[in-house]
């Protein structure tokens, strides 16, 4: 932001900034993370969403689940800028095509890491902020969905995690191909016969579930039925329960186990000090759940409605209606941000040292290289870079040239944010699905 340019002046010359500079700089780390900073989440439900994500009976066409773009093996990402669901084969960078059904599109928007989502601090979801938090409404959550949101999410983890089942590019398929992609398109989301009432039915003829479920929800032992919102909130629990991840090196340093040193030492004192740094990545997992212009190129197809043919992204601004909010996305947590690779709301970036170094200068010449993006004819995906004027003039970072040595610290300090136990998780890949079908590994 604007504000930052006098505090990161000083990282702006050839040589990196004194030390005598960052006086005063560890006060501002934060405190350790503890279990109180997360919610409770039961090991039944965890189990049972363990199966579910990674089960493709929750996509229109049987193909794809919520592993396919959040898999461990890439970070609980898929490794591309922009993903392939629905019309794509394989998993992560090795990604193509289905040679008798391809995609409409790219999916617009990089895959999020899953980190921590099951902390308290969490309260807004999605690149954009869509869907929030708001004890104002009867379900506390704000969503596109808005009064037809459905009544009986645990938490705004679990409103989040079932929204791309009615994605066409995503899970729901293609319009026409199945039950979902058809009730989708039409609208006929909740409610006795939508999409997610089908999807809910799926899942409940299967016998291995329904045990599960009435061991998981005490209501459907004793005869509810199975809704689509106990499938999220089951999700919900396993996202919490397999990615809370605190046990990295700057963990052990904050509570006084192992100290950093070396350039990650150095790094945490310009992150937390002359680099300010964390005056948008703040608290204890590294983001101020905030929204910035940060001049991000944008690749891709752009965030637009049906009726729209522009190539860009608005952000925040197509969420809020604030012309102010154009080029604003959500400040990301960094924790394990090492394995999130690429970088950025579309993925632009696929090195960590090329996008802090961009980050901190702004605007300025793009490398199309830095995109992975599998091999899709006819896809428009440098359209809008031609047009970036708008994106350098609503910047609000620094607008600083970091020297070499700074940016080895900073990415050293990141890579310190890796959990010991990141990526194996708590449960793992399952071995195999009720559903009987195959499981991406």
């Amino acid at each position: 932001m604007k504000r930052f340019a006098l505090a990161c002046a000083v990282v702006a010359g050839a040589a990196p900034v004194m030390a005598e500079m960052l006086t005063g700089a560890m006060d501002t780390l934060p405190p350790p993370v503890t279990d109180a900073d997360y919610a409770e989440v039961s090991e039944d439900r965890a189990a049972l969403g363990q199966l579910l994500f990674y089960d493709p009976i929750l996509s229109g066409n049987r193909n794809i689940s919520c592993a396919t773009c959040h898999h461990p093996r890439f970070g609980t990402s898929d490794g591309l800028s922009l993903g392939i669901g629905e019309g794509g084969i394989g998993l992560g960078p090795d990604r193509t095509l289905d040679p008798d059904n391809p995609p409409e599109e790219r999916i617009p928007r990089n895959a999020t890491g899953l980190w921590n989502l099951g902390a308290h601090e969490f309260t807004v979801m999605f690149h954009d902020g869509r869907i929030e938090a708001d004890p104002t409404r009867a379900s506390g959550i704000r969503t596109p969905l808005e009064d037809d949101m459905t009544m009986g999410f645990d938490n705004i983890l679990s409103a989040q995690t079932m929204f791309p089942v009615l994605s066409q590019d995503e899970m729901a398929g293609h319009y026409g191909e199945n039950d979902i992609s058809k009730l989708a398109r039409q609208g006929r989301i909740t409610g006795d016969g939508g999409a997610w009432d089908v999807l809910a039915g799926r899942v409940a003829a299967i016998p291995a579930y329904r045990e599960m479920f009435e061991g998981a929800f005490p209501e459907i032992a004793a005869g509810r039925e199975i809704a689509f919102t106990d499938i999220s909130n089951a999700i919900a629990a396993f996202i919490a329960f397999e990615w809370r991840s605190d046990d990295s090196p700057f963990d052990a340093h904050l509570r006084g186990e192992t100290a950093l040193d070396g350039d990650a030492l150095r790094g945490m004192e310009l992150f937390y000090g002359a680099a300010s740094c964390s005056t948008c990545h703040a608290g204890k997992f590294q983001t101020d759940h905030g929204f910035h212009a940060m001049a991000v190129p944008q690749i891709g197809p752009g965030k637009r409605a049906r009726f729209e043919s522009h190539a860009r992204d608005d952000g925040r601004m197509r969420v809020s209606g604030r012309p102010e909010d154009a080029f604003r996305f959500r400040t990301p947590s960094l924790r394990n941000v090492a394995l999130t690779a690429p970088y950025g709301h579309d993925g632009a970036y696929r090195d960590l040292a090329a996008f802090v170094e961009a980050h901190s200068a702004g605007p300025g010449t793009y490398d199309p290289s830095q995109a992975v993006l599998p091999e899709m004819p006819g896809a428009h995906d440098w359209n809008a870079l031609p047009d970036a004027e708008a994106l350098s003039d609503a910047y609000e970072g620094p607008g600083v040239v970091l020297p070499p040595e700074d940016v080895t610290a900073l990415v050293a300090f990141l890579e310190a944010l890796t959990g010991a136990g990141a990526l194996p998780g708590r449960l793992g890949v399952p071995d195999a699905v009720p559903s009987g079908l195959d499981v991406d590994r």
